[in-house]
């Protein structure tokens, strides 16, 4: 199956589409649009964030990329080979990803960081899609509770099938697992309910569970 990521101008949710117009009069070089995904469709490894920071990837066009979360994920990912280069907040700083793509459950900045339940199951459409188009795609690794919902939803299963919880390994279908994590965002980390270590550790579980 192919793969056709939200267009620029996608109407689909109107506050974002709002917001967006707004962030374009206020901030006219960012890049302001749904997110594109990061990394190979033929990767085995997936990693599903919430959404976009208002100044992290909607700003630079690229997941996690300027967002103090992106700090915490990809220093784990070059540790454990699944990125090469040098993380430097930018799309142009030549990181590239080794068997892994990132994506969001929801493509465009909300505001407040805070996309609604319709907009959450509004963008689902296309992580469905991207989960389908993935055809080596083994794992799956959700950070926080809405991207852990919005991969049970995108694989067919309802909220009941698995409880999220750190740490937690859910069997999704024959071919593909689910990894839940506490999302690598500030908050969490200043309030130690996530540490870089911890994380680290879910990283390198990743690793272990596609050998």
């Amino acid at each position: 199956m192919s793969f056709l990521p939200p267009a620029p101008d996608c109407p689909k949710c109107p506050r974002l589409c709002g917001f967006r117009e707004a962030n374009r009069q206020h901030y006219p070089t960012f890049f302001n649009a749904p997110v594109p995904s990061f990394g190979e469709l033929n990767a085995e490894f997936l990693v599903v964030g919430l959404a976009p920071g208002l100044k992290g990837a909607n700003k630079t066009g690229r997941p996690f990329t300027g967002d103090y979360a992106g700090i915490i994920l990809y220093a784990s990912l070059l540790k454990f080979k699944f990125a090469q280069g040098d993380y430097k907040e930018s799309r142009e700083d030549g990181l590239t990803l080794v068997n892994c793509r990132i994506t969001n459950a929801v493509r465009c900045v909300p505001p407040e960081n805070k996309p609604e339940l319709a907009e959450i199951k509004t963008c689902n459409e296309f992580l469905k899609r991207e989960i389908a188009a993935m055809p080596r795609l083994k794992l799956i690794l959700s950070l926080g509770l809405i991207s852990h919902n919005a991969v049970l939803r995108a694989t067919g299963h309802k909220a009941a099938f698995a409880k999220f919880r750190h740490g937690a390994i859910h069997k999704l279908t024959d071919k593909i697992v689910l990894l839940d994590s506490y999302h690598c965002s500030r908050y969490n980390i200043n309030t130690g309910m996530l540490t870089p270590a911890m994380f680290d550790d879910i990283v390198d579980r990743a690793r272990a569970l596609l050998r």
